[in-house]
């Protein structure tokens, strides 16, 4: 298997090989507690630290755990760092942490963390895992965020409204309401408006890479320029 460099790895995580996007991946949590932007970044960091923990602890023992044996290792490694996660949003952010219900638990069912951790963690170092990790779940998150953003706006109304539940009360002026007599959109809210929301950002990826490929098309398929050419004439010329 070729190596990647840094650059194909961070550009993979974030947009080309998203796991959100492009893998569709975690498709569980990502629509269902996606409906405000606290809630969306509180899931999100928690991925995050569970695929960091996860790739590189899977990337340390890949020599060491026999083919019978190696995916029941995964789950238990996934299923510790779930485990920290959730404690340390218990100690944290309690009442985030009881918003978000289930879904903090079944991130061990997520098939992006145990995808990364077969198909890369277990063939690569552990730098190349951790950046891995990182950069997938940055990719995630980032997704989370805009669609958490995009359903609360649309459906509410509001923007960044109870961060506190996650930053602390320095957080809780953060809040803003862009219209005063703006008319909720429940839709928006529920879980379908989720499978809306989520579809516009496939087809707004589809749409800017298509674009991009088309311009390299472009680019390389250069008109050739008229005017003389120099034959080579060999023999002899009476």
């Amino acid at each position: 298997m070729a190596t990647k460099t840094n650059a194909e790895i961070i550009r993979e995580g974030l947009w080309t090989n998203n796991p959100a996007l492009v893998q569709v991946l975690g498709l569980c949590p990502l629509l269902a507690v996606t409906s405000t932007v606290v809630n969306a970044i509180g899931l999100g960091l928690a991925t995050l630290l569970v695929l960091m923990g996860s790739n590189l602890a899977v990337s340390l023992i890949r020599n060491f755990v026999s083919e019978s044996v190696r995916l029941p290792a995964f789950v238990m490694i996934i299923a510790s760092f779930v485990t920290c996660a959730e404690l340390l949003m218990q100690a944290f952010t309690y009442e985030l942490y009881q918003i978000l219900g289930i879904f903090i638990p079944l991130i061990v069912t997520n098939c992006a963390i145990l995808g990364r951790a077969d198909a890369f963690a277990s063939k690569n170092g552990p730098i190349p895992a951790l950046l891995d990790g990182i950069m997938m779940g940055l990719g995630f998150l980032a997704v989370l965020v805009v669609l958490g953003g995009l359903r609360e706006l649309i459906g509410q109304g509001t923007l960044f409204t109870d961060m506190d539940l996650l930053l602390g009360p320095v957080a809780a002026d953060w809040g803003f309401r862009p219209l005063d007599s703006y008319p909720d959109v429940l839709f928006m809210v529920l879980p379908p408006g989720a499978f809306v929301g989520l579809g516009l950002l496939i087809a707004l990826k589809n749409s800017i890479d298509n674009r991009a490929e088309k311009r390299r098309k472009a680019r390389v398929a250069e008109p050739v320029v008229s005017g003389s050419k120099r034959v080579r004439v060999t023999g002899q010329v009476s």
